[in-house]
């Protein structure tokens, strides 16, 4: 089981300390929540911020581009060091192409759904996938609440891979606490993505222990 923070709730003024302090704390992934203000109603960073936060930190930047027509922009996220590329399948009419570019670039390739989105929508790309987040709330803000239907949507794709072979990790974002993050990891998800939970705490290392126990469950 492996978490990820997502640094849209991080300080942005303190960025290379708070995924340092996250590091620190024993966590797998550090996520990065990328937005057009198009695909979602919120902006917030691009390849620039990606390239600088690059060297604070040895953890994977699993970079999840909530933006219209990703492919436009897979080769920028890429040469600023993304080791995980997640576009999503909403965005694009072209996502194996899209996927097919992440993979070009020696980089993981992930395909993203919405909570209104079901599973056959990607069942045809599932092969080419590393990595398949699950939103769990409607993106685009953090701090949401849960959505408890979309824990179908995972045992689906746990289903799915068990049934073909297929090799992606099952990731969920949004609404991640110790109590959601036990039924997802029930359900078959691999990687939890926590942002508010974490970084709004005075206590970022006592949330993510928190996490990790209700993981080892």
């Amino acid at each position: 089981m492996k978490i990820a923070p997502s640094i849209l709730s991080a300080d942005f003024a303190n960025l290379a300390r708070d995924i340092q302090r996250v590091e620190k704390a024993g966590v797998d992934y550090i996520h990065v929540d990328v937005m057009d203000g198009h695909f979602v109603p919120n902006i917030t960073i691009g390849p620039a911020v990606v390239a600088a936060i690059r060297p604070v930190t040895k953890l994977p930047l699993d970079c999840h581009l909530m933006i219209e027509n990703p492919e436009n922009y897979i080769l920028d996220f890429a040469k600023a060091g993304a080791d995980i590329i997640n576009v999503h399948v909403e965005a694009t009419p072209h996502i194996h192409r899209a996927l097919q570019m992440i993979k070009n670039e020696n980089v993981k390739a992930g395909v993203t759904i919405n909570p209104g989105t079901p599973v056959v929508a990607i069942q045809h790309v599932l092969q080419m996938a590393d990595l398949v987040l699950v939103m769990t709330v409607n993106p685009g803000f953090g701090g949401q609440a849960f959505i408890s239907e979309a824990v179908e949507k995972v045992k689906e794709l746990k289903a799915l891979k068990e049934k073909f072979g297929y090799h992606y990790e099952i990731e969920v974002d949004g609404g991640i606490v110790p109590e959601t993050a036990e039924i997802c990891k029930a359900a078959g998800a691999d990687v939890f993505v926590a942002g508010s939970y974490i970084y709004n705490a005075p206590d970022i290392e006592k949330r993510i222990a928190a996490l990790k126990e209700a993981l080892a469950k």
